[in-house]
């Protein structure tokens, strides 16, 4: 991926719902003006959510979801609705399709309350409006439209555009932390789970948000990062990569701030100080809780993976119990989290800000406390106070 690419996870994800047969397989047809969902009379022909990064305009980079029909039927079809469900956490905008001769129903209600209940901006599109006679007159979010003829397509994009725009906001990665000219060092091992030829995307995106606030960065691995300082005017900010941690905060003065990628992304993607609470939970383990490590992405696992083999490692260490640990990846996240007794997540650099406050918010509402790689290191080598300072 180069540094120009707008990644997923940062790209506006708007979802399309509804009922089988409602036509929303065309109307993403329609609005992407592709053949990105196959179209079928079949009640059920989308079985799976089909998701896809594109350029439409007038949108720009966005991440289209098309899902399964919410009255999908017998057990297979229940888990298609679940599937639906979960597509709705990493939302940033709903559009529901209703078939026009139907009119709304109970389970399109059932739906709008839901996106009401998440705090998803939504449209409701009434498609197969041209086989009306006479077309009623829509409210302020609704929509009627034609996937077949194409009217009100042309629309229902520039509205999107609009609540897109609406839902921008300012975060920034690394940006209001430093000022132009200051120099930031990033530290960024290089071993067996570094990809090759290239660096994760978290170093890539903390690099750009540092040269587009006219900063000055300087990369090293972790045996040059002495040389480093040295050689350079007093930095105003050290990040590392949370694995190398313990041996970055032995070499970096006090008098320099020091954070990683992961607490960087804990506070850009989700909330900081809930994370940084969690960590209190590691000190409280007791034998035989289990302990839920959750990434974000989905990689080969190496012999020194830190979420399989690293994380259980330090976790057993500090605490001293016998513990059991569960993993998930990906879009995977477990609906029931009655089991754990603490949730370690990474930065969450391929999940959308929306997906990941859904696992926090998650994880409170279940009472489970939730906690992040980076935090979690610093925790357990005693550096968590000294990581944070560049933020308070």
């Amino acid at each position: 991926m180069g540094l120009n690419d707008k990644v997923s996870a940062e790209r506006a994800h708007i979802g399309f719902f509804g009922l089988r047969n409602a036509g929303k397989s065309s109307v993403v047809n329609a609005v992407t003006g592709q053949k990105l969902s196959l179209v079928s009379d079949i009640k059920g022909t989308t079985t799976d959510p089909v998701q896809k990064a594109m350029e439409i305009l007038p949108l720009g980079p966005v991440v289209i979801i098309d899902t399964p029909g919410l009255d999908d039927e017998g057990e297979l079809g229940a888990m298609r609705v679940q599937r639906a469900r979960q597509a709705l956490n990493r939302a940033d905008i709903a559009v529901l399709v209703v078939d026009a001769t139907l009119g709304l129903g109970a389970a399109d209600r059932e739906l709008t309350a839901l996106f009401r209940a998440k705090e998803i901006p939504y449209i409701i599109a009434y498609n197969k409006s041209d086989l009306l006679e006479t077309i009623p007159e829509a409210s302020e979010n609704e929509l009627y439209i034609s996937a077949v003829t194409g009217s009100g397509i042309h629309e229902l994009k520039e509205r999107l555009g609009r609540m897109m725009s609406g839902a921008e906001n300012a975060r920034q990665l690394i940006g209001d932390l430093i000022k132009p000219n200051d120099i930031i060092i990033l530290v960024t091992p290089i071993d067996e789970s570094a990809p090759k030829g290239r660096l994760i995307l978290p170093q890539q995106q903390t690099i750009r948000d540092i040269l587009d606030n006219r900063a000055i960065t300087v990369v090293v691995r972790p045996s040059e990062l002495k040389a480093a300082l040295d050689a350079l005017p007093k930095p105003r900010l050290v990040v590392t990569d949370s694995q190398a941690f313990r041996a970055v905060d032995a070499i970096v003065p006090q008098d320099i701030q020091l954070t990683s990628f992961s607490i960087l992304f804990a506070r850009y993607k989700g909330e900081l100080e809930a994370v940084a609470a969690g960590a209190e939970a590691i000190a409280r383990l007791k034998d035989g809780d289990t302990v839920l490590i959750s990434e974000g992405c989905t990689h080969h696992r190496q012999c020194n993976d830190i979420g399989s083999v690293k994380l259980p490692g330090w976790i057993g260490n500090y605490t001293g119990k016998k513990l059991n640990y569960e993993f998930t990846s990906g879009g995977e996240f477990p609906e029931s989290l009655d089991k754990y007794a603490l949730i370690v997540h990474c930065g969450g650099c391929m999940l959308t800000a929306r997906e990941m406050k859904y696992r926090l918010r998650h994880a409170r509402d279940c009472g489970v406390p939730i906690t992040n790689y980076g935090i979690a290191i610093a925790k357990m080598h005693g550096i968590l106070d000294r990581s944070l300072e560049p933020f308070n």
